[in-house]
């Protein structure tokens, strides 16, 4: 069997089935590249059209959601679900409502998502969904009147043991409790397992919050400790200001780093002391506003508009933005900087380019599938509270992260080394992720 050949031929046919979609182009490219390793070992992962059936989707919905804003206009905007791969438990995957939510994005996103499940070890399968509605510069009845539209078609097509959304870019606390709401009234049920990222007091999971960003700096002392070094006292670059930004930082700063940097799509904030992380809360969770007003606000940090974070110098680097934001000439930067571990707390937010200068400087890389997944795992125990009628203790749901993000990186690390590759985190994630989905799905039949 000619390896290379034969992971051209299948990366062609996904071309062509999928024209128009660089992003799931790029994510089914990348778990290509390492599959290769796996069939030059067991060639029976080429059998049964596993991988033509891994590479596409098991539904695909796309449907209108019209609403009405506040000056009485009606509007119209396009939901997706892209249930991809259930193999291993109910559809699992965030929500996201941006403007450049197109079906290619939220293709990559569930495509992602199916790695990043398995290597969680829980029993959940990969999708995403999403609209091209922008949450920002609406009112609160305005986002209310959407998330209603928005359930009024997807709720025909979720469950607590079929599809179980939670939030992502857009879509917090606000929206979910809007979502659940209609849900709740369209069924006439208290459905808790539903969506994940619930308030406390209706089926919410303590840590659920701040458990993406908590998850990838876990992740990040893992790397570390493996090459005998220590986050204390390390210098961290965060982008963004979002969600996983924001618990990051309050993570990586009670570890001992200090935060030097963070951003949002304006510009940078330069922290050489460090982050004031409640100010920081206040700024973006509560009043929504912008990093510059975090800067006016403290003497003791910087806003830049123009220039790029990525040119901060920095240990430890965690893209926590959006996709595709750190490419090639960015990876140099940091890798002149002195950058020694990169962990993705977005999903994809380096390119392929970038990618390879982290590996040829040997500045150690982590892929979101891994580094990021504590979300979606947290969002997993979430649905175990709601199972049993259930609510653990923040220690003990923090404790589970961490034991879960130690596991994800064993199975990198370990896997590997396994397929000769030391260090190599990207094909260590997407090998130990295919497998176990590609041992689930041979066992099952062709379906």
């Amino acid at each position: 069997m000619d390896v290379d050949k034969t992971v051209d031929e299948y990366y062609q046919q996904i071309l062509k089935r999928n024209p128009g979609e660089p992003e799931f182009h790029q994510a089914a490219q990348e778990i290509l590249s390492s599959l290769k390793y796996v069939l030059r070992k067991d060639d029976h992962y080429a059998d049964e059209g596993l991988i033509q059936r891994l590479a596409e989707p098991e539904r695909q919905i796309i449907f209108r959601v019209p609403w009405i804003d506040d000056q009485g206009n009606v509007r119209v905007n396009r939901g997706f679900r892209v249930q991809f791969n259930s193999v291993l438990g109910p559809y699992k995957g965030g929500l996201r409502f941006h403007p450049s939510v197109n079906l290619g994005i939220i293709k990559f996103l569930g495509f992602e998502q199916i790695f990043k499940n398995s290597l969680t070890g829980l029993p959940i399968g990969g999708g995403k969904g999403g609209s091209d509605f922008d949450p920002k510069g609406k009112s609160e009845h305005e986002v209310m009147r959407f998330c209603q539209s928005f359930m009024l078609e997807l709720q025909r097509h979720i469950g607590e043991d079929i599809d179980v959304p939670a939030g992502d870019i857009g879509v917090g606390g606000r929206e979910i409790g809007y979502l659940f709401g209609q849900y709740r009234r369209i069924t006439g049920r208290h459905e808790s397992g539903v969506l994940t990222g619930k308030g406390l007091t209706w089926g919410g999971s303590l840590v659920r919050t701040e458990a993406t960003g908590y998850g990838v700096v876990y992740f990040m002392q893992e790397m570390m400790a493996s090459n005998k070094e220590r986050l204390h006292g390390a210098k961290v670059i965060v982008s963004g200001s979002g969600n996983v930004a924001i618990y990051a930082i309050e993570k990586a700063q009670e570890l001992g780093a200090t935060v030097v940097a963070f951003s949002d799509s304006s510009g940078y904030v330069s922290t050489p002391e460090g982050v004031d992380v409640e100010l920081l809360k206040d700024v973006k969770e509560v009043r929504r506003g912008r990093v510059s007003d975090y800067a006016n606000e403290t003497d003791k940090a910087t806003f830049h508009e123009k220039g790029n974070i990525w040119e901060v110098k920095a240990d430890v680097a965690l893209p926590c933005a959006t996709q595709n934001e750190l490419g090639e000439e960015d990876a140099k930067m940091l890798a002149d900087n002195g950058c020694k571990y990169v962990a993705e707390g977005a999903n994809m937010p380096c390119t392929p380019e970038a990618i390879d200068v982290f590996n040829t400087r040997h500045t150690l890389f982590a892929p979101g599938k891994a580094a990021n997944a504590g979300g979606v795992a947290t969002s997993a125990l979430e649905m175990q509270q709601n199972a049993s009628r259930d609510s653990w203790s923040f220690n003990y749901t923090d404790q589970r992260l961490r034991d879960t993000m130690h596991n994800i990186f064993r199975a990198c690390n370990d896997t590997a080394n396994e397929y000769e590759v030391p260090g190599d985190y990207v094909v260590g994630a997407n090998i130990a992720g295919f497998k176990k989905v590609a041992d689930a799905m041979l066992a099952q039949g062709v379906i």
